[in-house]
């Protein structure tokens, strides 16, 4: 897999839109093995540019809130209309053994089983704020394979609104009915990156409990400053009901009219811009980190550095600086 003949074959394979080719390099994408990596950025290279942007679309929320319901009712929706969708699905990782429940699949049976749609389940583990370590690397394969929209749905714990946020055009927020109060502590933060609020669960006894909740996140978001080269009205919250089906069609037409107006202005070419810096920053530092940690000399010092600054006998920044010096082979610094 890792020559470059069965590199090539397999590129062809996934533009033909073969699944399982899909599959063997998203595999390939997220392995560790040294070897594995250098053939993961041969084939991301040789991976040609689409005539049509995909359409990357983030998904958070609290566990419970119906996401995959949602992803679900959602994604059935899309291809019904011909629209192919990939699915990254980040699960939660176990602290302890960092084995993951990985039962996205399970719970998105039809879409699953759809031709035109493509979920890949992944476990969070070493993943800053949720994202698996590779779904930024994953995307590009998912678009090569002709997916139209990318759907990154996330834990929803900590740094994963940021990093999914990094990675997506839109940013989808969804809670239950009534859910706001699980989210005080974080809840400023995550608004001001959601672009659309989604209270699901908005059917049966929960429907008035929906309207009202909607209605108060609506509120609370004319307060937030209005972004350049969205249209008016945004960002806006809206019900919806993964159950029934209804206000999907008017919240995917939400999703749509934002990203029209974002390529109109120029914004989408700015934000993808702006996202792919700032994962080369995140891959400069992730490199250094793995540099590091493969050397044993300098993990060995990073050791005995980080045990003084536990001590109280040397500043977290002069450790650093002298890690960083050790690095490079340079004088170390204070």
């Amino acid at each position: 897999m890792t020559d470059g003949a069965a590199l090539e074959a397999l590129a062809e394979r996934l533009a033909a839109g073969d699944r399982r080719a899909l599959a063997r390099a998203i595999t390939l994408v997220e392995s560790t093995r040294p070897d594995h990596r250098r053939a993961a950025r041969r084939l991301l290279d040789s991976l040609p540019p689409r005539e049509t942007p995909s359409l990357r679309v983030g998904l958070t929320g609290t566990p419970g809130v119906g996401k995959s319901s949602f992803t679900e009712a959602m994604g059935t929706r899309l291809t019904a209309r011909g629209q192919r969708i990939a699915v990254l699905a980040v699960d939660p990782s176990s602290a302890r053994s960092g084995g993951s429940i990985l039962g996205d699949k399970t719970r998105m049976d039809l879409l699953s089983r759809d031709p035109m749609a493509f979920i890949r389940p992944s476990p969070s583990s070493a993943g800053l704020g949720g994202v698996g370590l590779r779904t930024r690397e994953t995307i590009p394969l998912v678009e090569a394979w002709g997916a139209d929209v990318v759907l990154v749905e996330t834990v929803g714990v900590g740094q994963s609104e940021t990093m999914v946020a990094e990675m997506t055009d839109v940013f989808l927020l969804l809670l239950a009915p009534g859910g706001g109060d699980e989210l005080q502590g974080v809840k400023r933060g995550i608004m001001e990156m959601a672009d659309i609020i989604l209270v699901n669960k908005a059917d049966g006894d929960m429907l008035a409990q929906a309207t009202r909740t909607r209605a108060d996140y609506a509120g609370a978001l004319r307060l937030l400053r209005h972004r350049p080269g969205d249209p008016e009205g945004y960002p806006r919250a809206l019900a919806v009901s993964s159950a029934t089906g209804d206000g999907l069609d008017g919240a995917w037409a939400a999703v749509e009219k934002l990203a029209a107006a974002r390529r109109a202005s120029g914004a989408w070419e700015a934000r993808r811009r702006e996202q792919a810096e700032a994962w080369f920053s995140r891959a400069v530092e992730s490199g250094l980190a793995r540099r590091m940690a493969g050397d044993p000399r300098l993990a060995a010092l990073r050791g005995e550095l980080a045990a003084e600054v536990g001590a109280g006998g040397l500043g977290p920044e002069v450790a650093a600086d002298r890690l960083l010096a050790a690095l490079f082979g340079e004088a170390g610094t204070g």
